[in-house]
């Protein structure tokens, strides 16, 4: 056994809570809480729906120790099925945490399976399951890196984040060393190598693979249990220099929260355009021009208008266009009627998007853009350089988070039953919290 797996397997398995510094917890709390919120917003989504049926038709357990409630759902299928279910139906709803050194999300993954995996230890405390969570994150984002610096391609988060997955379920499941070697072994072997740029070429319900990811990390975790065997995770055996700063750095606590249910790349744009127009006071009918400039993977989303949330997801001139007429993005202005709202539709033809090179230089460790507006008076109004919210940057208040996470599920699960959430999920932190209190409100039918 390596040095390097040797002191991953200590962090994942030995390392308690009260060993973690309070802010990781902390920040896990808020994070659990966001994709929650993300997940109750996204159940009467298409892909939630089919998700779900999909769990209850392929991903059925006859093994009462390996079965869970889906999120929002509250049918019983197999422990992975749970979490494929959920996870791919957060991951439909593009509003979820993400990491930007990778390029992608660990939350979507991590929360999915943390939910399954709680129900077989209701009497867990608080504190106890955020260090859980902290675990996946830590381990998705430094399987993130360590796969991006040494894979060929560009590929969706489900690659890596199934080996977050996998090493939450070894950690709440009692693993032992050998067990979660095996058990990374596997996830990092059949976590999905998806190819993210297609899925922005022509944009689907596949999205960023979230849901193979964590399907793979829960199923790693179990044939683990059973004696199956998998190669070394190149990721951790092979690369230790991604893994040095384990349990020293805490990458929990530098995800980004998303103000807005659009992919993070169109971001810096939509927050250029809206410093420009709560500055200058513009309404739709005073732009008569917008000129974006942005980094290439932002200039490459889908320039057309959207026929599918999905596309409209991952649009940055129709984002941006339904941000200039309404002053919000909600899941209203990328779904039903928002997808063919004249005066959306009219404003995204006065938007041009173009590459420039000193954004290209901060990706990805930023996403900048920056605006130009002319009026129709005729002004030039310049946002300058402009960073994404949501990020250590430019971080949201957790009354913004709270705020957003009452928008996304009050509609959904209604006010009360939203409300108790979000007091119980933040309340996660308190010494005598316990998680198996919240599943009521997790697990039953929204």
């Amino acid at each position: 056994m390596s040095r390097t797996f040797a002191h991953i397997a200590a962090f994942v398995l030995d390392r308690p809570a009260a060993d973690m510094p309070a802010s990781a917890l902390r920040c896990a709390a808020w994070l659990l809480l966001d994709t929650v919120g993300v997940a109750a917003a996204a159940g009467p989504m298409e892909a939630g729906i089919i998700a779900r049926d999909t769990a209850c038709a392929l991903y059925g357990s006859a093994d009462p120790a390996l079965t869970a409630r889906m999120m929002f759902d509250g049918r019983p299928v197999s422990l992975a099925g749970a979490g494929y279910a959920a996870a791919t139906q957060i991951d439909n709803l593009d509003a979820h945490d993400g990491y930007n050194p990778c390029k992608g999300h660990i939350g979507v993954a991590a929360v999915a399976a943390f939910c399954a995996l709680m129900q077989r230890a209701p009497e867990m405390t608080g504190p106890e399951a955020l260090a859980h969570l902290v675990v996946g994150y830590e381990i998705a984002g430094r399987a993130g890196k360590a796969l991006h610096a040494t894979a060929c391609d560009y590929h969706t988060s489900g690659a890596w984040n199934a080996l977050g997955v996998a090493a939450m379920a070894a950690r709440i499941r009692g693993h032992g060393p050998a067990m979660l070697r095996e058990g990374l072994g596997i996830a990092e072997y059949h976590g999905p190598r998806s190819q993210m740029m297609r899925e922005i070429a022509s944009p689907t319900m596949l999205h960023d693979g979230s849901g193979w990811g964590t399907l793979a990390g829960l199923s790693a975790a179990v044939l683990a249990e059973r004696g199956f065997t998998g190669a070394p995770a190149v990721t951790v055996e092979d690369a230790p220099e991604f893994w040095t700063d384990l349990g020293r750095d805490w990458l929990v606590e530098d995800q980004y929260i998303k103000p807005y249910p659009i992919c993070r790349w169109a971001h810096g744009a939509i927050d250029a355009a809206r410093d420009v127009v709560l500055a200058h006071k513009l309404g739709p009918g005073d732009i008569a021009h917008v000129q974006v400039n942005s980094f290439a993977e932002a200039v490459a989303l889908f320039s057309g208008l959207p026929r599918t949330t999905s596309e409209a997801q991952y649009s940055l001139p129709f984002a941006l266009a339904a941000y200039l007429v309404h002053g919000e993005i909600g899941l209203e202005q990328i779904s039903g009627r928002g997808l063919v709202d004249a005066d959306v539709i009219a404003m995204h033809r006065r938007i041009d998007v173009a590459r420039a090179a000193r954004h290209d230089a901060t990706f990805p460790a930023c996403r900048m853009a920056d605006i130009r507006i002319t009026t129709t008076d005729g002004r030039i109004l310049a946002s300058g350089d402009t960073h994404a919210r949501g990020d250590r940057h430019r971080p949201l208040s957790e009354a913004e988070i709270a705020a957003k996470f009452t928008e996304l599920a009050a509609p959904v699960l209604g006010p009360a039953r939203g409300e108790a959430l979000c007091q119980g999920l933040v309340g996660l932190t308190a010494p005598r919290s316990r998680l198996g209190d919240l599943a009521p409100l997790l697990l039953s039918p929204a």
